[in-house]
């Protein structure tokens, strides 16, 4: 038995703008998303996911703003996240924190 027509009730919506941090204020919405990634990157239940998710996202972000500028904060951040992938939890802390540093 097919399932009944439902197109009229469905609402299309358009994407969501994207939020791209304007000037500076990526560098606050860096070091908070790296906050995050380090504070659960060990965490069961999906921490290490997310936290390798948002380690990619801030360094994609940044990479994207301004590729020259924050060249040496990409790579840092490209190392914490194959320490953690490999569950290096220490060096991937330090990785971070490193990262977190170098975002002025």
């Amino acid at each position: 038995m097919p399932l009944p027509e439902n197109r009229e009730r469905m609402e299309v919506l358009r994407p969501k703008e994207l939020d791209t941090h304007p000037g500076d204020e990526i560098v606050r919405w860096s070091r908070e998303q790296l906050e995050i990634a380090r504070s659960i990157l060990d965490n069961p239940g999906g921490g290490l996911l997310f936290a390798t998710q948002t380690i990619g996202q801030v360094r994609s972000g940044l990479g994207e703003r301004d590729a020259a500028r924050w060249k040496e904060v990409v790579e840092v951040l490209g190392q914490a996240e194959d320490a953690a992938v490999r569950r290096e939890f220490e060096t991937a802390r330090r990785l971070l924190d490193e990262a977190a540093h170098k975002l002025r």
